[in-house]
């Protein structure tokens, strides 16, 4: 069964999470082996700005699965508004946000001071104090993962 990418994108904002999550994982999938959803870039910078936070996350993930693909260099203009959101208002839309910013670095490298400088910058004291160890561990680990490429 190939996968319509086009219907699959559309579950992305489906109301019930979990049919919105099994799209993503599809989409995630075909990502990794094919330029197809490279194709939505656009929709996926404005999934960004989305009020709803799991649409925001899915936009962040599918972006960064899509970076080996970004000939046209959609992602170098939409990479302020991407690293905004390592401080997302939702902490665990801003953690998944760090923890896929490797994958950008690695196949964007000229992207990768960018990533750093906004990661080093990034203010984490707008959170819980529960959180901004979390969030804290987070980007240390992105930021050696990053070293190493």
């Amino acid at each position: 069964m190939s996968l319509n990418i086009a219907e699959t994108f559309e579950l992305l904002f489906d109301k019930n999470n979990n049919v919105a999550y099994k799209a993503l994982q599809e989409l995630q999938k075909e990502s990794i082996e094919t330029d197809c959803v490279y194709l939505y870039m656009d929709r996926l910078s404005d999934m960004l700005d989305s009020d709803n936070s799991y649409i925001r996350t899915r936009g962040l993930t599918l972006i960064a699965y899509n970076a080996r693909w970004d000939k046209d260099y959609k992602i170098d203009e939409i990479i302020d508004n991407y690293l905004k959101h390592i401080t997302d208002v939702k902490p665990i839309t801003a953690r998944q946000c760090i923890k896929l910013l490797p994958i950008i670095a690695k196949d964007k490298p000229e992207l990768k001071n960018d990533i750093v400088s906004a990661l080093h910058k990034a203010n984490i004291g707008i959170y819980d104090d529960s959180m901004q160890s979390l969030v804290y561990k987070d980007i240390q680990k992105t930021l050696k993962e990053i070293e190493k490429l």
